[in-house]
């Protein structure tokens, strides 16, 4: 994921928000709580950590780790230039990082969170990271080389590079030893085996562009995938196809999936969190799109206690366009980073 969360979408003026009075009581999610966490640099993916009870948020040079349950500051994990996002590994009691900047992964004890080791990585940027459990390896999918590196996640050790032909974005592993990942710039899915290190095959996205966050029904093999024109395609894992596409709000970066209520999450840059409710028959439908607060597009899913987490903050006027920034970003301003949590 790139830093997109003050992005040029930020021009956009008006929320789209919808009310939920129709919606079933499970899909009507509301902003419980604001937490200021304040704090310099920006900020991508949130992770959390069901079965420990941490919430990770990656802060550009180091990692905030809070208590998901009454948000207090547990640690932080240090030295982590440009991360982007963390990887679970519970059964080996570790975690790792994806240092965009640095160009590495830092390995890190669960419980403590003291850094174990760093490790290099063969290509460029990394970016999105995924711990799959079946083969015990870690990707790390590097954004600006096109490739991801297969590390042991057990020995630390790099054991594969494979070419993606394309930009990664968001990732997910089912239960059968297989990861998928979005390709942005070629609006597509890449199946690749976990234990083998090799792409098995590809899957167009159509009508579906510039694909972002990605979540999973492991139990029903849905892919969940976040699209950069405002919708959010449902995709069978078992043949590729696309489902159903549903409208989102715009400036999608992150999605998720609650396995106990059937519904899908896309938190938008433009104050939305649209839900979607997956019935028993396998139909879907957009339940309602929750008004949050501008910029607040990476989030992560409580399965527990199917609390959404969102990470946002204040937004000056861009400085004047140049030459080599025709289009300048918003700054952010200091000191106004939060979290959003939004429960049903």
């Amino acid at each position: 994921m790139r830093f997109r969360h003050n992005g040029p979408w930020l021009t956009i003026g008006l929320l789209l928000v919808a009310s939920l009075s129709s919606a079933a009581p499970d899909a009507a999610y509301r902003i419980e709580k604001v937490v200021k966490v304040g704090g310099d640099g920006g900020w991508d993916y949130l992770t959390v950590d069901t079965a420990a009870r941490r919430l990770y948020i990656t802060r550009q040079t180091r990692v905030m780790v809070f208590d998901a349950d009454d948000l207090s500051s547990v640690g932080e994990i240090p030295n982590t230039s440009g991360v982007h996002g963390v990887a679970i590994a519970t059964d080996l009691g570790k975690g790792f990082t994806s240092n965009g900047r640095a160009g590495t992964v830092t390995i890190f004890d669960l419980k403590t969170l003291k850094p174990i080791d760093e490790v290099k990585v063969t290509g460029e940027n990394p970016d999105a990271i995924l711990y799959n459990p079946t083969s015990q390896r870690v990707f790390a999918f590097n954004g600006r080389s096109g490739n991801v590196t297969v590390l042991d996640a057990g020995k630390g050790d790099v054991v594969g590079t494979v070419a993606l032909g394309g930009k990664p974005e968001f990732a997910a592993s089912d239960k059968n030893g297989l990861v998928y990942v979005n390709l942005e710039d070629k609006s597509e899915v890449a199946v690749l085996d976990a234990e083998g290190h090799a792409i098995l095959r590809r899957w167009p996205l159509a009508p579906c562009e510039e694909p972002s966050g990605m979540a999973i029904d492991r139990r029903r093999g849905r892919l969940f995938i976040g699209c950069g024109n405002r919708l959010m395609a449902i995709v069978d894992i078992a043949n590729g196809k696309v489902l159903a596409t549903l409208p989102i709000g715009e400036g999608v970066d992150a999605n998720g999936f609650d396995s106990s209520t059937g519904l899908a999450f896309s938190s938008n840059g433009d104050g939305t969190l649209t839900v979607v409710r997956e019935d028993p028959e396998g139909h879907f439908a957009v339940a309602g799109n929750v008004a949050t607060q501008r910029g607040a597009r990476t989030m992560a899913l409580d399965e527990k206690t199917h609390r959404v987490f969102l990470a946002t903050s204040d937004f000056g006027p861009p400085p004047s366009p140049t030459a080599d920034q025709p289009h300048p970003r918003p700054s952010r301003v200091p000191d106004t980073f939060r979290l959003l949590v939004l429960a049903p």
